[in-house]
């Protein structure tokens, strides 16, 4: 296990989980003016747009977990069934012990055949699981404990770069940081070479970077994936509206806003907006904003950028990591990547 930390700026909270969870909660970030002032901007700009970051709160997590399930999105079964074919000779990767970290954990339900792989190899396990939602920390931590008598936990509420400032720490051994679920794909390309540099300088040089990255494919398959038949994925879109009406004083009517996924080609990316059915005003009264919209207008959600072999390679160049190793599944629809520092 990990020796002492400081963990300042951060603070340790008490839990009811047992003596083998550590629940870390950033102090210092205060996501509600964030919230306020991302959606300020957003919605005042030409074309309007909201960042994806604020679809996690505790409901729009848990319609997350949801789409995981559905049969057209085959991100996550595809990175699973990867994970199961591969834990072993991953863990064999590693010579001593390693922490596992793991930023946006979620459930952390992919994560098990990895942990039961290291556990295996090298005994008792640290897991860090970082995540925006306090909840969903509290929930697996529950689930993992009950499930690896091996197994201890230090989680720590917050975003990104909360738990990457965490990470710039010293550790005893070494750490196999997961990326999972092509969560890079939610980066603007320059973007996720920056935040590769920021995950690289919170490494040691034992450390790895294990990350699942969506590779181009066809159209159909991408759209269906972000358009399924249950409506699922348009109601995680059209959540970030009530969290705006409900912690920001807005007045969506989200019956006049529909769901749209695209697949834009050029840029290999699909493409989430919410389009307005009809021309109409919807006011934030806090934040003295009255939004006028066009019929047809929409407001750009979300990108999900999709990477070819080639454009992993140059991701790889530009930030100072070298590839060591790649897993793919049969269809060679998903990528695993492992860099080093």
């Amino acid at each position: 296990m990990t020796g002492n930390l400081d963990i300042h700026p951060f603070a340790t909270q008490a839990t009811d989980l047992g003596d083998a969870v550590t629940l870390i909660v950033s102090e210092h970030r205060e996501h509600d003016i964030d919230f306020a002032n991302d959606v300020r901007v957003g919605l005042t700009s030409t074309p309007k747009s909201l960042s994806c970051r604020y679809f996690y709160d505790d409901e729009g997590s848990a319609l997350f977990e949801e789409i995981c399930e559905l049969p057209e999105y085959y991100v996550t079964r595809t990175e699973h069934a990867i994970l199961d074919e591969n834990a072993t000779e991953i863990a064999a990767l590693f010579e001593n012990p390693v922490d596992l970290v793991e930023l946006g954990s979620g459930s952390a339900l992919k994560t098990r055949v990895l942990m039961q792989a290291l556990i295996n190899r090298h005994g008792p396990l640290q897991f860090i699981p970082i995540d925006i939602s306090r909840s969903a920390l509290e929930e697996s931590s529950v689930s993992l404990i009950n499930e690896f008598n091996a197994l201890e936990i230090l989680a720590v509420a917050g975003e990104y770069m909360d738990g990457l400032e965490y990470l710039k720490q010293s550790s005893d051994q070494g750490r196999l940081i997961l990326w999972l679920g092509s969560n890079i794909g939610n980066f603007e390309r320059q973007d996720a070479t920056t935040f590769f540099h920021r995950v690289h300088d919170a490494m040691q040089p034992q450390d790895r970077f294990l990350v699942g990255i969506d590779l181009r494919k066809d159209r159909g398959t991408l759209e269906r994936a972000y358009n399924d038949s249950q409506g699922v994925t348009a109601r995680f879109n059209k959540n970030i509206l009530k969290r705006i009406n409900a912690q920001l004083g807005g007045h969506f009517d989200l019956d006049r806003f529909r769901h749209l996924a695209r697949y834009n080609e050029d840029l290999g990316r699909v493409e989430m907006h919410l389009v307005a059915d009809t021309a109409h005003t919807v006011g934030i009264a806090p934040l003295e904003l009255q939004i006028e919209f066009a019929a047809g207008e929409t407001i750009h959600t979300e990108s999900s950028y999709k990477y070819s072999q080639q454009e992993i390679e140059e991701l790889t160049a530009r930030s100072a990591f070298h590839l060591e190793q790649q897993w793919f599944d049969a269809e060679h629809r998903f990528s695993l990547n492992l860099f080093a520092p």
